[in-house]
């Protein structure tokens, strides 16, 4: 079984199409539409339906997509292995909340570039629940996210702990107004972020009901939301703490249980765990002052 044919079968299967899967794969259509037919002549069974918007998977498709994404990512990293010598070097991908790498990793970026120039690094953000399946789905290497996290393929390591505050307008003076305001919106990341989860924990306990919640992607667009007087939200106190000192916002302690959250890395157990990774792990343990754990 070839491994361009994986290849083009896995990227015609995301994309829905020959054409833009011909474009991904910087090749012409013909290539992958002769690709395609040799894997199912090689497999006994029909892989697309075609359709005048492009072509759907069949269920035998579907069946093998995991499976062939898996062989896809083992043979690079098999690739990738056997050229790691030590030195980090090559594409590391890897991802962190978006409080996480504002507060924590951005410090970290300007000195792991120019410590360690031939590191390809993509860094992308999201939030826990997007940032586990990335790691789980083989899409990324490592991420930092929020804990808890519970997964059988999953290794984790605690790096950072936070302390989680109620941010506010500066006319909420304490938390105990925080019922007598009218029609109370809470300002978050998308649905899947856990500081999310915890707001709502926070606000039920007080007895609080509050309608849909405003959604951004923008630490800055929430923070300014916050700041206008929109609604309120919960972030790490270093994150909102600049705009705390600049008098655009207040912050409110929380109970200590909502309060407290420790940031993991995580990466997959049966992962090979590349230099880049390990060099790029260390330098945050040093910028941060935590020891390294034990895998």
């Amino acid at each position: 079984m070839d491994l361009a044919d994986l290849k083009t079968f896995e990227a015609v299967a995301k994309q829905g199409s020959m054409n833009k899967a011909a474009a991904e794969l910087h090749t012409v259509q013909s290539n992958v539409t002769a690709r395609i037919r040799a894997l199912e002549d090689e497999l006994g069974v029909p892989l697309f339906e075609r359709h005048a918007r492009g072509v759907a998977i069949t269920p035998a498709a579907d069946r093998i997509l995991p499976l062939v994404g898996r062989m896809v990512r083992l043979i690079a990293e098999i690739r990738a292995t056997a050229g790691d010598d030590g030195t980090p070097a090559g594409t590391l991908s890897l991802g962190g909340l978006e409080t996480t790498t504002a507060l924590r990793l951005a410090p970290v970026l300007a000195s792991y570039a120019q410590t360690h120039p031939a590191v390809r690094l993509a860094l992308c953000t999201g939030t826990t629940a997007r940032l586990v399946q990335d790691v789980v789905e083989y899409r990324l290497e490592g991420a930092f996210v929020a804990g808890p996290v519970t997964h059988p393929d999953l290794h984790q390591e605690a790096v950072f702990t936070e302390e989680l505050v109620l941010v506010s307008s500066p006319a909420l003076r304490t938390l105990k107004f925080l019922a007598s305001v009218p029609e109370l919106k809470t300002i978050v990341f998308q649905l899947g972020c856990s500081y999310r989860q915890r707001l709502e924990s926070l606000l039920a306990g007080m007895g609080i009901v509050v309608a849909r919640p405003l959604e951004f992607g923008s630490l800055d667009a929430i923070v300014s939301c916050v700041a206008a007087g929109v609604g309120v939200t919960l972030l790490p106190r270093g994150v909102a703490a600049p705009a705390a000192k600049a008098g655009r916002v207040a912050l409110h302690r929380i109970p200590r249980e909502l309060a407290r959250v420790e940031t993991l890395f995580i990466r997959r157990r049966d992962g090979y765990v590349s230099s880049a990774s390990t060099a790029f792990l260390d330098m945050v343990r040093k910028f941060h002052g935590r020891g390294r754990t034990g895998a």
